[in-house]
């Protein structure tokens, strides 16, 4: 069973930067591909950005484009999301999700492509 564990969360103003990252254990790493998702309050969870298992490729939501990176680190078992210029419309809760069996340059972007979740971590920016 494939474990999820989000950090990095937590309250900023708006032009801030954050780091989050996602711990996985309990399956081979380097053939999972990794996602992050965000749901804010009342608002359906939705696709912010993803990776391939070896790392090569990556998507990211358009309003994100620009502000945030994702990337991983295959042999830590964590993937990472940074997020500058942060603003007000980023506060939601983010969680991370991962995709077993992938290819190693398979990309996804789709909620029913991941098989895994994290329990999320809160992201808060103010004016």
């Amino acid at each position: 069973q494939v474990q999820l564990v989000e950090s990095g969360g937590g309250l900023v103003q708006a032009g801030d930067s954050l780091r989050l990252s996602c711990a996985a254990s309990g399956g081979p790493f380097s053939s999972y591909a990794m996602g992050w998702f965000r749901q804010a309050p009342g608002k359906e969870r939705d696709f912010v950005a993803s990776i391939s298992p070896n790392g090569r490729w990556t998507s990211l939501k358009y309003s994100v484009k620009g502000r945030f990176t994702i990337s991983r680190d295959n042999a830590k078992g964590t993937i990472y999301l940074q997020m500058n210029t942060l603003k007000p419309e980023d506060t939601a809760v983010y969680y991370c999700a991962a995709r077993q069996g992938s290819s190693a340059e398979a990309n996804y972007d789709r909620r029913q492509d991941f098989q895994y979740w994290g329990q999320g971590t809160q992201v808060t920016v103010s004016l």
